[in-house]
């Protein structure tokens, strides 16, 4: 079927495959001519391990393809399908999985609304307990909340962009930072220095390793993924280890940490180009 999509289409469009949950079009295709970019469905599960750290693993094959997450945890879905044991996913779940994926390697990112996919609504019969009617759901916070994570990503240099958890330092355990399950940290920077990001899931204390950044001065910012609004963190000299704690303690109240090169005199993280 992709070949004869190939031939008929002359190459006009970009194809892939949309896998089956927690799997990826690479499992298969990855060598094959028409598929021109990997897509996984990481799926409606709320942990970063196993699902969502595989999209650091279609990052790094070989040959290079891009990879994009097309299915995470949608909002107010039932976790794992599990509504009775589980609950629901709010925010705090969808936002995750767009900083997992984008920090570890993906090109872009997909969101989802339990209610939204099949227009529930009154006179309806609903599929697998949705909690809204779709015009309601419309206005959920983390639909809102996927565009700050764009305004984040083109404030600062994108094509020189690369997945590097090397700049967080292992906490003593490792699984308090960079952690697993819900609080994994992630990180990502530019490969050419002017900058590093690190996604905080949880308000707790860690380090980073400020020579990632060229410069004598890193310029330190804390972005809210949560309302898109930048504070600045400090400026300090550019060598060694460095703890910093997030502006909340809260468990589930996320942040990223933003590490300039001080010269390049970015602005804050999330200024949307005019």
């Amino acid at each position: 079927m992709a070949r004869g999509l190939d031939k008929g289409d002359s190459g006009t469009h970009l194809m892939t495959f949309h896998p089956t949950g927690g799997r990826g079009s690479s499992e298969v295709f990855h060598t094959d001519d028409w598929l021109d970019f990997n897509m996984r469905q990481n799926g409606h599960t709320t942990e970063f391990n196993p699902r969502y750290e595989q999209t650091r693993v279609d990052y790094d094959r070989t040959p290079t393809k891009p990879v994009l997450d097309g299915e995470p945890i949608y909002e107010d879905h039932p976790i794992s399908f599990k509504a009775k044991e589980l609950g629901h996913s709010v925010g705090a779940d969808v936002r995750r999985p767009l900083y997992w994926d984008l920090f570890m390697g993906a090109f872009g990112h997909t969101y989802g609304h339990h209610s939204v996919w099949q227009m529930w609504q009154p006179g309806r019969v609903p599929v697998n307990n949705p909690l809204l009617y779709w015009p309601e759901a419309m206005d959920q916070p983390g639909a809102a909340q996927m565009q700050y994570g764009r305004w984040l990503m083109e404030s600062r240099p994108f094509l020189t962009r690369i997945p590097d958890d090397s700049v967080i330092v292992p906490a003593d355990p490792p699984s308090s930072v960079p952690g697993a399950g819900l609080k994994r940290y992630v990180a990502t920077r530019d490969s050419e220095g002017a900058y590093a990001m690190v996604y905080v899931p949880a308000g707790r204390p860690f380090k980073v390793r400020l020579d990632k950044v060229t410069g004598g001065k890193v310029k330190a910012w804390w972005f809210n993924p949560r309302n898109g609004k930048a504070t600045s963190a400090g400026e300090f000299p550019n060598s060694g280890e460095r703890e910093f704690t997030p502006p909340d303690a809260g468990e589930n109240l996320d942040w990223v940490l933003v590490l300039d090169d001080a010269t390049r005199k970015f602005p804050p993280p999330g200024t949307v180009r005019k």
